[in-house]
């Protein structure tokens, strides 16, 4: 019984297993990477909503206006 025999029941072969078992620095290089990812993600998404001009953030306003007077819905006849 390793560490990580866990992965078996979500589908991992015994050879993958066996090697996160025998080199448990793979799974912890593996979550680092996945949280860089994921924040370089973020940043890139604050950096195009910081620099976006008035005139955009505007438009994207209204179109949020507009789409919801859309389904707040009228009377049907």
């Amino acid at each position: 019984m390793g560490q990580f025999d866990w992965f078996s029941s979500i589908g991992a072969t015994p050879e993958a297993v066996a090697v996160l078992n025998d080199q448990p620095i793979l799974f912890t290089i593996l979550l680092v990477v996945l949280v860089a990812i994921t924040l370089e993600i973020l940043l890139i998404w604050y950096i195009h909503y910081a620099t976006m001009k008035p005139e955009q953030k505007k438009a994207k306003e209204d179109k949020k206006k507009k789409k919801q007077e859309g389904k707040g819905g009228g009377a049907k006849k």
